[in-house]
C-alpha cells in the first residue's frame, strides 16, 4: 500500500452526516499522531476524491481513516458503477467507539 500525505481526514461530530460522490479513490497507509498523547502510528487509510466544486477548500479529496467505515464502503467501490453513486456517511458516537452509518444511492 502506498504511504499517503497531505491528509484531508473526514471528521464528523456525533450524529452528523456528509454526503459525498466518490471520482475516484485510493487504498493507502498513513502516520498519524493520536491527539490523546499515544505515540505516532501507521494506519489503512482510504482516500475518496470528490469532484470539483464538491468540497469548498483544500485538496479535492477525503481521508476516512473509520476502519469499520472503510469496510462498508470497499464493495461499492470495486463496483464498475461506482461513480454513478451517491454516498451519505453517518457518525454515531465518538472515537474510538464511534460507528458509522453508509446510505448508498
Amino acid at each position: 500500500m502506498a504511504l499517503l500525505i497531505a491528509a484531508e481526514i473526514l471528521e464528523l461530530a456525533d450524529g452528523e452526516s456528509k454526503a459525498l460522490h466518490i471520482a475516484g479513490w485510493e487504498l493507502g497507509e498513513m502516520d498519524i499522531t493520536p491527539r490523546d498523547g499515544r505515540p505516532p502510528r501507521r494506519i489503512r487509510v482510504l482516500r475518496v476524491k470528490v469532484p470539483p466544486g464538491e468540497k469548498p477548500a483544500g485538496p479535492a479529496y477525503w481521508d476516512i481513516t473509520g476502519q469499520t467505515l472503510i469496510e462498508q464502503l470497499l464493495p461499492f467501490l470495486r463496483q464498475a458503477n461506482y461513480q454513478r453513486l451517491a454516498f451519505t456517511i453517518t457518525k454515531y458516537g465518538v472515537a474510538p467507539k464511534a460507528r458509522f452509518g453508509l446510505k448508498v444511492e
